[in-house]
């Protein structure tokens, strides 16, 4: 691994994914903007004041490379991200073009034991499992874990409200890490044997048979020990895909930062707890407010943390020392990591004409696969073109072998004449 635990990163993470070693990574958590078309910032006084961000997307906010990169490696996953500009607009395709240039880093760091939880809301969720199921494959996913929670909020007569966020869990391959996480035991059992509970709220097979020899003669299976804990309050059932037992941070909660669209501790404690275990690695590449940081030093985990806000790094500090009393080295950088091996040639003409073209081909207009395209120059270099970008286009094969030589207006004037426009 070529980054050190407790580092945080500011800047942009696509950078800083690329830069970080293939398959790494144990567990990755990302609470990216909802395309919420809100505009988020930290009220003055609290500890992230500063913080801000635009959770509203166009075309112009995406690099137009991005397009044909994801276009070029993952044809199916453009074409699904193509399909939601057709149902939903041109805001939707170019916040999952900024989504998918990154999960695709993601899915390259992440260990093939390792899983991935993406915390969404209902304006994209619909959008971004198709997205996941591109990119990790169906049979990676995990759950649809819905957390439900309840606060004052909208008050509208018009529909129900909306009290939940969705997290899609997927892994990497058909082996994972899962540590069970359970729920407190059923109300009318606690009752029922409230007055055998010890101080730490456990019974032992040992208590049972003193307390009550007529349960105790029904059991089966009874261990040799009999100072293992038959029944204990935090030992029920297996958690369903359902949390309604964690509640969401209001102002004045000890954890609260004021930072927006902050998330509690305790929902990180339960993913990092069941899908990663003591100095695994947890990277969050969207940290905010660091509670992924805070929770995954609570748990004996290692982490790294990226945010393009240079308050991320001080509210690191500010909350392992407040919550967790954790006043060692926190690493904060603004370069790139030097990942082993030779990257990829992410970025080529070839990609960044098929973002500007929005796939189209520059002669019949119709849109095709990056595979299809040809880069054609404009002016024809026999003819005086260069080999400059502001010269460069893409033709479908068709368009381009019409063209050959020839200049673009004399393509434009024999597809009018075959009746193609």
């Amino acid at each position: 691994m070529n980054v050190e635990n407790r580092t945080i990163f500011e800047g942009d993470n696509l950078h800083i994914l690329r830069g970080i070693d293939t398959e790494s990574v144990d567990l990755i958590y990302l609470d990216p903007p909802f395309n919420s078309n809100r505009n988020y910032s930290a009220p003055i006084g609290s500890e992230a004041a500063g913080a801000a961000f635009k959770d509203t997307w166009t075309l112009s906010d995406v690099d137009n490379a991005w397009h044909g990169e994801i276009a070029e490696r993952e044809p199916a996953l453009y074409q699904a991200i193509h399909a939601s500009e057709v149902t939903h607009g041109k805001g939707m395709k170019s916040y999952l073009i900024m989504i998918a240039v990154r999960m695709l880093e993601m899915k390259r760091v992440l260990k093939e034991t390792g899983s991935i939880y993406l915390h969404c809301d209902q304006t994209a969720s619909h959008y971004l499992k198709m997205l996941m199921d591109s990119i990790w494959g169906k049979s990676n996913f995990l759950n649809e874990i819905i957390w439900c929670y309840r606060d004052i909020g909208s008050r509208t007569t018009q529909y129900f409200k909306k009290k939940h966020d969705t997290l899609l869990a997927y892994s990497k391959s058909h082996s994972w890490t899962h540590n069970a996480q359970r729920g407190e035991i059923a109300e009318s059992t606690r009752k029922r044997y409230q007055k055998y509970f010890d101080k730490n709220n456990q019974i032992t097979y040992a208590a049972l048979r003193e307390s009550n020899p007529g349960v105790f003669a029904k059991l089966k299976g009874i261990p040799e020990d009999l100072n293992e804990v038959w029944l204990d309050v935090k030992r029920g059932a297996q958690l369903p895909d359902w949390w309604t037992d964690i509640s969401p941070l209001k102002s004045g909660f000890n954890e609260s930062t004021g930072y927006p669209t902050q998330k509690p501790v305790a929902l990180l404690h339960r993913i990092i707890q069941t899908s990663s275990n003591e100095r695994d690695i947890v990277l969050d590449p969207f940290c905010g407010c660091a509670t992924t940081c805070v929770a995954a030093e609570q748990l004996r985990r290692q982490w790294i943390g990226i945010d393009i806000s240079p308050r991320a790094i001080q509210l690191v500090r500010t909350r392992l020392e407040k919550e967790v009393s954790f006043f060692g080295q926190v690493i904060s950088r603004d370069d790139i990591p030097k990942r082993s091996g030779k990257l990829p040639n992410y970025r080529t003409h070839k990609h960044t004409l098929y973002g500007q073209q929005e796939g189209l081909c520059k002669g019949c207009g119709e849109h095709f696969p990056f595979k299809n395209f040809t880069v054609d120059h404009i002016t024809p270099r026999v003819k005086g073109g260069t080999d400059h970008e502001e010269n460069l286009q893409l033709l479908c094969n068709y368009c381009n072998s019409l063209k050959g030589t020839g200049t673009q207006a004399e393509l434009i004037v024999t597809l009018k004449e075959q009746g193609m426009l």
